[in-house]
């Protein structure tokens, strides 16, 4: 379906994606500013009330998701190996999955600015991977 060449642009350009998006959640101080200044607007737009404000909790956590992520879209950028790709689609199914339950639980409609991305490039990678990698372990 897709050729090497585009398999692995879609690897990495799925890499690059994760590192321009959750390098702010990585530090407390870019967090707050993207929380402050980014997601408080947007959900501004989508929903009435405000953001809940960011507690010690919320910072903990976010950072460590950022920090895992920008490891994460580093290792792919510089190990190509499609293989990681796959691991990275399953990866983004689990992260889809805890979406779409704190969806369901009435979280900000902002969520779906980040789950619909990660649900389509896990569908996009896995389809151009999955080949690939089938073929060499063949």
């Amino acid at each position: 379906m897709f050729s090497e060449t585009a398999a692995n642009r879609i690897y990495r350009l799925s890499a690059w994606w994760d590192l321009i998006v959750t390098w702010p959640f990585a530090l407390p101080f870019t967090l707050g500013v993207l929380w402050n200044f980014g997601l408080t607007p947007l959900h501004g737009l989508t929903s009435d009330g405000a953001l809940p404000p960011l507690d010690v909790h919320a910072v903990l956590f976010g950072n460590f998701f950022g920090s895992v992520v920008v490891i994460w879209a580093l290792v792919r950028l510089n190990w190509n190996d499609t293989r990681l790709g796959l691991y990275d689609a399953a990866g983004r199914v689990l992260f889809s999955v805890a979406m779409i339950n704190a969806l369901m639980s009435d979280i900000s409609l902002i969520v779906w600015v980040f789950l619909v991305p990660e649900i389509l490039w896990a569908i996009v990678q896995f389809l151009a991977l999955y080949p690939l990698v089938k073929q060499r372990l063949a």
